[in-house]
C-alpha cells in the first residue's frame, strides 16, 4: 500500500492544477462576455461626428440670442421700468449727454512753499532747584519762535482754495 505521505503529495499536486485550470477558464470566460459585450459596438467617428454638429449648433444658437439682445429693444424688468436698448443707440446717446456738458478749465496747481530748514534742537535746561527763582541762562535763547506745522498732503496749502471749481472734485 502507498503510504500516507505519498498519497497526500498526490492530491496536493492535483489540486493545485485543478485550481491553476479553474482561473485559466475563468479569465477565458470573463473575456468572452467582455467581447460579446463590446463587439457589437459601432467602431466608427460618426459619435464624435453628431456631437461636434450639436456643439456649433449650440454655439450657434447662443450667438444669435446674444446678438439679437445687443441689437434689438426689450424689456428686462417692465415693472421697474428697466429697458434694453441697442448699443449702438445707447452710444449715440451717451455721445450726445457727453457734448452738451463743457468740460470745466483746470485750476492752477499749488506747489506748497519751501519749510525753512529747521532750527538744531538745543538740550532741555535742567530743572531749577525748588525755591530758586527761575533765570535765563546767556546760553539758552529767551523765546523761539513757533515752529510751522508740516502741512499734509491731503490738505491744500493756506491761502489756497480747496477745489479748483466749486461742487466739482478732481
Amino acid at each position: 500500500m502507498p503510504d500516507a505521505e505519498s498519497l497526500r503529495q498526490v492530491a496536493q499536486s492535483r489540486a493545485s492544477l485543478s485550481t491553476w485550470v479553474g482561473i485559466v477558464l475563468l479569465f477565458a470566460l470573463f473575456g468572452i462576455i467582455v467581447l460579446a459585450v463590446i463587439g457589437p459596438a459601432p467602431r466608427g467617428s460618426t459619435y464624435e461626428e453628431t456631437r461636434a454638429k450639436k456643439r456649433m449648433e449650440n454655439l450657434k444658437t447662443v450667438r444669435d440670442e446674444a446678438a439679437k439682445a445687443l441689437t434689438t429693444y426689450g424689456w428686462i424688468d417692465k415693472n421697474k421700468g428697466i429697458a434694453r436698448i441697442p448699443i449702438d443707440r445707447a452710444m449715440e446717446l451717451a455721445v450726445a449727454e457727453l457734448a452738451q456738458q463743457k468740460p470745466a478749465p483746470a485750476g492752477p496747481i499749488a506747489t506748497p512753499e519751501p519749510q525753512p530748514p529747521a532750527a538744531p534742537a538745543s538740550p532741555a535746561p535742567a530743572s531749577p532747584a525748588p525755591g530758586a527763582s527761575p533765570k535765563t541762562s546767556p546760553a539758552q535763547p529767551a523765546a523761539s519762535p513757533p515752529a510751522q506745522a508740516p502741512v499734509s498732503p491731503s490738505q491744500p496749502p493756506p491761502g489756497t482754495a480747496a477745489s479748483p471749481v466749486p461742487g466739482k472734485t478732481p
